[in-house]
């Protein structure tokens, strides 16, 4: 499903537009991870069925993740 949410980058305030699965999004053709637009732009996106491509976890990384579910700090 497509989410968006106001945020604010030095006082401007902007709408980011993201895929809560993890897929790409898409505009006039073009796909992105995710988008940034000016809260008056009036763009849409759809999402479309491309996961996102992620950088595997290094070794230290997937120790920590793993460390962080073992003491209740994620899930």
């Amino acid at each position: 499903m497509i989410k968006t949410e106001t945020i604010t980058i030095n006082g401007r305030q902007l709408l980011r537009t993201w895929s809560d699965a993890g897929r790409m999004i898409e505009r006039d053709g073009a796909r992105y991870s995710e988008a940034v637009d000016p809260l008056d732009s009036g763009r849409t996106y759809t999402e479309t069925d491309e996961q996102v491509e992620t950088a595997p976890m290094t070794d230290a990384e997937e120790k920590a993740a793993a460390y962080d579910i073992l003491t209740g700090v994620a899930e």
